[in-house]
């Protein structure tokens, strides 16, 4: 048998460490810093596994993980058909949702991570449906790209065939109103319902209010302007806050609403069951950020997009299956 060099870096780096060691080490890893997971294995289990002994570990084999997992990503890219093997499931439903957020990559600088996560939607029961509240998001999976839109692109696409999103009867996006998001969301999921995060557009109807009303004594008048705007758009009638917005001569803030108006039909939404709130991919973004932006944390771009992949597979339990896999 022919051994690669990562085989040789293997043994050189881990030949001290039991395979099921190294396994819980780097799934331990994808928690916590490097240092905690030596402490923790020292205290819990007394076995001793230098810090540095540990980033080396995650090191080798988060290429191994890595290289798996973008394997796997370019056979889906390069044959789509030959991966859409799911029966069309009317019955299904499905959610999709985008955001970034910013990590510090050593010589870079500060750089957007970009995070998608795909779920199945739960339908409410009409009889204790509370529209105030989003449906329940189950068996949530995650993906997340430092690169640009085209990567992430891939690897969103790569986490939706591996869950039947393209298949299911109805799939809902709910994302903020970047740009990006919506093109990508026309090219993977053209035929999805598109949502733009209520918080999102209540945040620009309250920033539309301070420029309305800038003065400190003013504060009071423009609270009750915002959540008169705001009731207009959460019973559907977006095109009253369009008008109020020309009429106190913010047009600019007009034409964000005109640009997604299609996307704020909220009681609609709330009447299908999808969520109005992009909160599981918020929440997304800071868990993937409480373990790469910890105090005094700068990442190399290849140890933080191996970081990444760990990441994921630990956050929607995957890890085990990537492990075997690789």
């Amino acid at each position: 048998m022919a051994f690669s060099p990562l085989d040789n870096q293997l043994e050189l780096v881990t030949g001290n460490y039991s395979p099921e060691l190294q396994r819980d080490l780097v799934w331990l890893s994808g928690h916590v810093p490097y240092a905690v997971v030596s402490e923790t294995l020292e205290r819990l289990g007394a076995v001793a596994v230098p810090p540095a002994s540990v980033w080396r570990i995650c090191q080798v084999h988060g290429q191994r993980l890595a290289t798996q997992a973008a394997w796997f990503q370019n056979q889906v890219g390069l044959d789509r058909l030959r991966w859409s093997q799911a029966e069309y499931e009317p019955q299904a439903r499905k959610g999709v949702s985008m955001d970034g957020g910013m990590v510090l990559v050593r010589e870079e600088g500060w750089k957007e991570l970009k995070v998608g996560v795909v779920s199945d939607l739960v339908a409410p029961d009409i009889r204790q449906f509370d529209a105030s509240k989003d449906p329940l998001h189950r068996n949530l999976h995650y993906t997340a790209s430092l690169g640009g839109v085209p990567e992430f692109s891939a690897a969103l696409w790569c986490l939706a065939v591996q869950h039947n999103v393209p298949y299911a009867g109805q799939v809902a996006v709910t994302a903020d109103g970047a740009a990006w998001i919506w093109g990508l969301t026309a090219e993977l999921f053209p035929g999805s319902t598109q949502v733009v995060d209520w918080f999102h557009a209540a945040q620009h109807i309250d920033a539309a209010a301070l420029k309305r009303f800038p003065a400190d004594n003013q504060s009071d008048e423009a609270k009750r302007w915002s959540e008169a705007l705001k009731q207009f758009l959460f019973h559907g009638e977006c095109f009253k806050v369009i008008a109020a917005l020309h009429q106190a001569n913010l047009s600019d803030d007009a034409a964000y609403f005109e640009t997604h108006q299609h996307r704020m039909d909220y009681p609609a939404f709330r009447a299908d069951g999808f969520p109005i709130g992009s909160g599981s991919t918020e929440s997304a973004v800071k868990q993937f950020k409480h373990r790469l932006c910890g105090p005094g944390m700068r990442w190399s771009r290849t140890g933080l997009n191996q970081m990444v992949v760990i990441r994921a597979a630990v956050l929607d339990s995957s890890f085990d299956a990537l492990w075997d896999a690789a």
